[in-house]
C-alpha cells in the first residue's frame, strides 16, 4: 500500500462524502471500505499484500464510494445506459456485486495460498469460491436488516429497484466475479506471490 495507493483512496472517500444523497446510505455503503482500510494498516509489516491485491481492494473501494454518493440506483453513468439501451433498472449495483467476487477472490486466494491453507488447486478454487459465495450472503443479510432498522434509506440502501429477484442475483454476480478472477489473475497472481516469497520488490 503506497503513498499514491492512500492519497487515491482519502481523494475519493472525501469527494464522496460531499453532499451524499442520502448520509446514512453513504454510511453503509462506505463502511465496508473503511473496515478495509483498517485491516491494511494494521496488518500491512507482517503480512503486506501483492501489488495486484492492493490495486483491486482500492477499485472495489472506489465502486463502493460512487455507489455511496449517488446510491447504487442513481449512479449517472449507469442511467445513461439505461436510457440509451431502453433497459429496466439502472444496473450500477451488479458491478458492485461482480466486484464482491472478483475482489475478494484474489485476496482471499492469497491469504490461502501464503499460510498453506490447503494443499491441490482444486480444493483452493473451491474454497475461494465458497469464501466469496458466504461473503455476499452475508452481505445480503446486512442489507436485510438495515432495511429493517431504517425503511427510509431501505430502497436506497437495497436497490432493488423492483428487482424480485435482486438477492439471488446478486449472488449470482458474485459467484461470475470469482470465478472470473480465478480464471484470468491466477497466473500473474502467483507470480506476485512467488516474489514476496522470495523477498523480491514488487514492480
Amino acid at each position: 500500500m503506497t503513498k499514491t495507493w492512500a492519497a487515491i483512496f482519502f481523494s475519493v472517500l472525501i469527494w464522496s462524502a460531499i453532499n451524499p444523497k442520502d448520509y446514512f446510505t453513504w454510511l453503509l455503503e462506505t463502511t465496508p471500505a473503511l473496515i478495509a482500510l483498517i485491516i491494511l494498516i494494521a496488518t500491512r509489516r507482517r503480512f503486506s499484500l501483492t501489488r495486484l491485491a492492493y490495486n483491486l481492494i482500492l477499485i472495489h473501494s472506489i465502486l463502493l464510494m460512487i455507489g455511496a454518493h449517488y446510491t447504487y440506483a442513481e449512479v449517472p453513468l449507469f442511467n445513461w445506459l439505461k436510457v440509451t439501451f431502453e433497459l429496466e433498472r439502472n444496473n450500477y449495483d451488479k458491478l458492485g456485486h461482480l466486484a464482491q467476487g472478483f475482489i475478494p477472490a484474489i485476496v482471499a486466494r492469497e491469504i490461502l495460498i501464503r499460510n498453506q491453507v490447503v494443499a491441490g488447486r482444486k480444493w483452493l478454487n473451491f474454497l475461494i469460491i465458497c469464501i466469496c459465495l458466504a461473503i455476499s450472503a452475508f452481505y445480503e443479510l446486512i442489507e436485510w436488516f438495515a432495511a429493517l432498522v431504517s425503511k427510509e434509506a431501505a430502497e436506497s440502501f437495497l436497490g432493488t429497484q423492483g428487482y424480485m429477484w435482486d438477492t439471488q442475483s446478486d449472488m449470482a454476480f458474485a459467484l461470475a466475479g470469482a470465478v472470473s478472477a480465478i480464471v484470468t489473475l491466477s497466473r500473474l497472481h502467483d507470480r506476485q506471490i512467488s516474489k514476496i516469497a522470495a523477498g523480491q520488490p514488487l514492480p
